[in-house]
This record gives structure tokens, C-alpha cells and sequence, in this order.
């Protein structure tokens, strides 16, 4: 066998496979002849050669389970597309708008297409000729045993018979008729068209990257982490508010506070109560007790109007949101204080408070309170939780380390994410990478060494994973659990991205100015192409080739801001897919597409709701940029995955030398 013109036999010396021979006889193990060998060694080049596989990016989902889902239904447009690919002008628009809709829903469509249809086996001999031949074209790019991966269990043998059989060719008209009529005739026509259409959704994209903040804003984002852990392939880059959920099930209470205290201001309490079985009783009780004769008016939550939510419920909601504020205060306090080279002092502001005047001095200012009411502040140690205040934060502990659900969605985020990603050479990164106005990257000291750039961001990924996987020692690593709590608001924190976190300014000082929360340079400094390139080549990244993907921070289209920056360096794909942010964008979310091809990005218009892209087979209508097209269709080979590929190549044709030099003997 020869390999490149080269003999493998020759490729390799004695001497080198001796030094492998201990790896070379477990690799005999899986492949114990030469024709194993040989026959992967040539199954795996013909993979390098196949093109590679569509990439689809997505940021803040923010909880918006149903377009999220719908997303990833439509494979941002790709089934669409592919559908007229293959049918062209062969198809009217309505059947094509149909099949689309099927392919989407199959099984809510199809209950309303049996109800419509008189001649119903007549329509299941038609559709499922189409759906295999939407099928056929999108399993085209992937090899047999890729596809075969992900086809249903109880139809795998059939639809891979129908994949790879034309209803034309000769000989084999019949052959295909009868598979179709069998299946309609023994009254699996329904479950064979929805399995066909899971595995359409499937092929459409190779692997989903999502770049931070799953959670916060919207309403459902256990559903969409349900989805993300049934997914095919998928990973996560953690956004800030990622961090929280998972700082609060490593039972950090400063963590947990922030995240109830967003829970009640954007009416989400479902998502914790319903949604992972975390009581809030005993904050409710609390708060209603404590603030009984107080409106809490300046704690309004942002999405009540239209929520359906009685005024009696937003009321209470509005005290939760002050009592757990005030402990977050309290709480963010005490590991301010432990650790003073987190620079943090000037969030402490209640020992700022004159109780009697009802001001704050805050840099020599005196400001006026918006509210003034506060029962749980002991003015001589402000800072200090009283026994009921401490009561609710056990309990709260408790039911978030406990929650089941919870456990397991964090678990899958430390499995298949982190602080950022290099992925065929482009790099994942929610928020940025810190920096000052000169470019140069912030540092922090940690542990006796002062670091920045990738190396910090390194190390908070290390602690974000200590917090958690010690949350039951018998002693934690507080050093590990303050820094999770530090990624949430600190000023370095590379998924914060700000200089202070002003909560309590926006709630209780009018004077706008002390709202304002500073951006890191990062943010000014991404549209230019040599930060972007300098950031490249800190990350062990191709300047000239490699692109920066983020998120964070909504794109504002309707103002006539772009997500492409630096010349095509950074894209921003914060589109706006939380309705929180939709005024702000002006649009419904972005997907970056990378495939064979080049790089697309898809602007979303809004999404009225399932049961209308069901019943109207209204869709997502999309907009379409090609930011850049490959000179070279891509391969397999071009991709990190290639890398492996090759390096796979490589150790089984030294396994076949070894075989051929007698080195190591065939298994027969």
C-alpha cells in the first residue's frame, strides 16, 4: 500500500514504531489486521474530502424557548433553501410553504392535515416522496456512517434503503414503491414522516454553538436547556447570565440573590418555581411581612403589563424584589471586604446612607433617596443580614443545590462549554476580552501572578468550575466561589465587560448620571482591525484567516449599527432574540452560518408564535448578508476535525507498518 507515492512501509522507521509500540498494540485492539487497518486508513481520507459540515451560531436566546426552537427547526433557513433546491419551479409556493411547515411540526401538521385531507393514503405516497427527496439532498454532504448516526432507531434500515435508492432507476421502481405503500398500509405513515422530518431538522446543521446567556428575560430557558442536552452537537460558550444560574447552584447566596432579585424585575419567578421546583415561600413570606405597609413602587416589574400576572401578584413581586435586593447588598458586601484586590469598594454604598435625611454620599455628592424605607438596615452595621433575612437565604441555598433539573443543565454547561472557544479557527467569545483604551490587555493578580488575556480568562474558567464541583466539600473553595460571584459584576470579568454594576443607583437615585455603567475599551476598541488581529494571535489564532464571534451586547439595527466590525474581524450576533431587547435591535436575533462555502449571516424579523407558523405556515422571514465566501469550497480536511482525522491517518499507517515489518502480529 502506498500512501501519497510514498510506501508506508518506508515512511516509517523501526526505531519510530518501537517508541509507539505499546500505543501501536491497543490501536491493534480496534484494528488487529492490516485490511482493518488499511480499510480505515482509507475510509478516513475519504471523509477529509467530503465538505464540511454547516456551523450555525447563536447568542441570547434569553429564554425564548418557542423562536429558539423554531430556529432550530428551520435550520436558520436552510430547509427552506434546500426544499427549493430540490424542487425549484416544480413545486407551487403554498405546497412548498406546506412541506416546509411539515418538516417543522410534523406532528401537530400532520393532525391538521388528516382532518383536511379526503384521500389521505393518496397524500402520504406524495409527501413522503418529497420528504425523501429533501432528505437525500441534505444527507448529500455527509458520509453514510455520519447519517446513520443520527437516523431514528426504529426506521434507520429503511430510510437508509430509501436514501440510497432512486424511485426511477431500474429495477428498483417497484422496490421503492413497495417500501412507500407498505409503511402507509400498516398505518406507520405518521410516525415515518415525523421521523423523517426530526432527521431533516438534524442534518441541517452540523453543529450549534451558542454563544452565552441562555438564561434571564424570557420565560423558558429550562426548555431550551432541555433541548440543548437532547441536541446532536452543541456546545456553550457561558454569558453573564449563565454564570449566575450556575453560581447559584453551587449554593453562592450573593449569586442567588442576583438572580432572584432579575427573576421578580422581569416577572421570571416560573422559571425558578415551575420550572426547576425552587420554593420562593419563604422569601414571599418575608417580604410581605416586612414591607406590608410599603407600595415598593420603585421595584415594578419590567414585564407586567400584558403579562396576565393580578395586580395583587405584581404587588407582591415588587416586595420580593426590595427584600432580596437589600440582601444582595448585604451579601455582595462581605465578599467585597474578604477581597480587596477585587477593587470593588465603591459598590458598598449602604454605610453611605444619612437614614435620618434619607440621602447618600456618594464621591461628595449628597443624593436624594427615592425611597427611604428600610427596616432591615441597622444603621451602625448595615451590612449585617438579620436572622430572618439569613433564614431565607439557608432556605433559598438549600432548594437551588437541591434542585434536580438544575444540577443537571449546569452539569452539561461545564460538559460542553466554558469561557470561550477556538472552533475552526474562529473564536467564541460571549463578552470580551479586557482591555484599556490603549489596547493593551487589563491585568489582574491572581495567586502571586499578575495575569491578562487568555491566561485570565483561563483562570476563571478554572475557578468557575472549582466553585462548583466543591460545593460539597466540607470545605469549599470560598477563593473559587468569590471569583464565580466576580465574573457575574466584576470589573475584569470578561463576560461583564463594565467598570461597575450600578444596581443600586438605578433604583434609588433619580440623577441619571450615577446610572451610567462604564463599557471596557474592549467595546469601543472591537472595530478596529489590529486589536481584533492582536486578540487573534493571543488566543493562538490565525490573524489574518480567524474571525471573533460574540455576543453580549444587542446589535441596534433600527439605528443603523452593524454587527460586522473591523473589517470583517468581529461579528456581533446579539440580535435581539429576547423580547426584552427586541425596541433596542429592531429585530428578532441573528444566526451566523459557517459552511463549506463561507460565512452567512441571517437577520431574523420577528416571530408571532407556534401555533400561527403551524396553522398559517407563516416562518421567520430572514435577511440574508454573505460576509465572505471561501476562494476554495471547504473540506472535512480544513476543519479542526480534519486535524484529528489526520492525526488518525497517521498512527494507523504506522499500525500497518508495524503489521508489515513484523513488529506486531496480525490478530486473525
Amino acid at each position: 500500500m502506498k500512501q501519497r507515492g510514498i510506501s508506508i512501509d518506508k515512511k516509517f522507521t523501526s526505531r519510530q514504531i518501537s517508541k509507539e509500540l505499546k500505543y501501536l498494540n491497543l490501536l491493534a485492539g480496534k484494528f488487529p489486521t492490516v485490511q482493518s487497518a488499511s480499510s480505515e486508513i482509507i475510509n478516513l481520507e475519504a471523509i477529509l474530502n467530503l465538505p464540511k459540515g454547516t456551523e450555525h451560531f447563536l447568542s441570547d436566546i434569553h429564554g425564548e424557548y418557542e423562536i429558539f426552537s423554531h430556529v432550530l427547526r428551520n435550520g436558520s433557513g436552510v430547509v427552506r433553501q434546500k426544499i427549493e433546491d430540490v424542487f425549484k419551479n416544480t413545486l407551487r409556493k403554498f405546497v412548498k410553504d406546506e412541506l416546509a411547515t411539515l418538516i417543522y411540526y410534523p406532528d401537530q401538521k400532520l393532525a391538521l392535515i388528516e382532518k383536511r385531507e379526503s384521500n389521505i393514503d393518496e397524500w402520504y405516497a406524495v409527501t413522503l416522496q418529497r420528504l425523501i427527496d429533501v432528505t437525500r439532498a441534505t444527507a448529500s454532504k455527509y458520509t453514510r456512517s455520519k447519517v446513520r448516526k443520527v437516523l431514528p432507531q426504529d426506521f434507520a434500515y429503511i430510510i437508509e434503503e430509501l436514501l440510497h435508492e432512486s424511485p426511477t432507476a431500474q429495477n428498483k421502481e417497484r422496490y421503492f414503491s413497495g417500501i412507500v405503500q407498505t409503511i402507509i398500509r400498516i398505518g406507520r405513515a405518521n410516525e415515518f414522516i415525523m421521523a423523517i422530518c426530526n432527521l431533516i431538522q438534524a442534518l441541517s446543521i452540523d453543529r450549534l454553538h451558542i454563544v452565552g446567556d441562555i438564561f434571564d428575560r424570557g420565560p423558558n430557558p429550562e426548555k431550551v436547556m432541555d433541548k440543548l442536552m437532547a441536541y446532536h452537537a452543541a456546545d456553550v460558550q457561558w454569558g453573564n447570565h449563565d454564570i449566575i444560574w450556575m453560581g447559584a447552584a453551587a449554593g453562592i447566596k450573593a449569586v442567588i440573590a442576583n438572580l432572584v432579585r432579575i427573576s421578580a424585575r422581569y416577572m421570571n419567578l416560573n422559571t425558578i418555581e415551575d420550572g426547576y421546583g425552587i420554593s420562593l415561600l419563604p422569601l414571599a413570606t418575608f417580604a410581605m411581612d416586612i414591607y406590608k405597609d410599603d407600595e415598593c413602587k420603585l421595584f415594578q416589574p419590567k414585564m407586567a403589563e400584558g403579562s396576565g400576572a393580578s395586580s395583587k401578584e405584581v404587588n407582591m413581586i415588587r416586595k420580593m424584589q426590595k427584600a432580596i435586593s437589600i440582601i444582595q447588598f448585604k451579601l455582595e458586601a462581605e465578599i467585597i471586604n474578604r477581597n480587596p484586590r477585587f477593587e470593588m469598594n465603591d459598590r458598598n454604598l449602604l454605610h453611605l446612607i444619612n437614614f435620618k435625611k434619607g440621602t447618600i454620599n456618594i464621591n461628595d455628592k449628597d443624593y436624594e433617596l427615592l425611597d427611604k424605607n428600610f427596616p432591615t438596615i441597622d444603621p451602625k452595621n448595615p451590612y449585617k443580614l438579620t436572622p430572618e433575612e439569613n433564614e431565607v437565604m439557608d432556605r433559598l441555598c438549600i432548594s437551588f443545590k437541591n434542585s434536580e433539573r438544575l444540577r443537571k443543565h449546569v452539569k452539561f454547561l461545564f460538559a460542553k462549554g466554558g469561557m470561550y472557544l477556538r472552533y475552526n479557527n474562529n473564536l467564541l467569545l460571549h463578552g470580551c476580552v479586557p482591555m484599556n483604551e490603549n489596547g493593551k490587555f487589563d491585568s489582574m493578580k491572581i495567586n502571586g501572578k499578575t495575569l491578562n488575556g487568555k491566561a485570565l480568562i483561563d483562570i476563571f474558567d478554572v475557578f468557575a468550575r472549582k466553585a462548583f464541583f466543591t460545593r460539597n466539600d466540607k470545605k469549599p473553595d470560598e477563593v473559587a466561589r468569590d471569583y464565580m460571584w466576580y465574573l457575574w459584576c466584576g470589573p475584569e470579568s470578561p463576560l461583564f465587560g463594565k467598570k461597575k454594576m450600578a444596581t443600586f443607583e438605578r433604583y434609588f437615585i433619580a440623577d441619571k448620571k450615577t446610572h451610567k455603567e462604564e463599557k471596557n475599551a474592549y467595546f469601543v476598541l472591537n472595530n478596529n482591525e489590529d486589536v481584533c488581529k492582536s486578540i487573534l494571535s493571543e488566543f493562538e489564532l490565525d490573524p489574518e484567516t480567524a474571525h471573533i464571534v460574540n455576543g453580549h451586547v444587542p446589535v441596534k439595527v433600527n439605528k443603523g449599527e452593524s454587527p460586522i466590525k473591523a473589517n470583517g474581524k468581529l461579528l456581533v450576533i446579539d440580535g435581539g432574540m429576547s423580547k426584552a431587547y427586541q425596541k433596542v435591535t429592531g429585530i428578532s436575533g441573528y444566526t451566523l452560518i459557517y459552511n463549506s462555502y463561507g460565512l452567512i449571516l441571517v437577520a431574523h424579523e420577528a416571530f408571532e408564535s407556534r401555533q400561527k407558523a403551524i396553522e398559517h405556515e407563516s416562518d421567520i422571514l430572514s435577511n440574508i448578508t454573505y460576509l465572505e465566501q471561501n476562494p476554495k469550497r471547504k473540506t472535512v480536511a480544513d476543519t479542526d476535525n480534519g486535524k484529528g482525522l489526520r492525526q488518525q491517518i497517521t498512527d494507523l499507517e504506522m499500525l500497518f507498518a508495524a503489521y508489515r515489518k513484523g513488529l506486531i502480529k496480525e490478530k486473525r
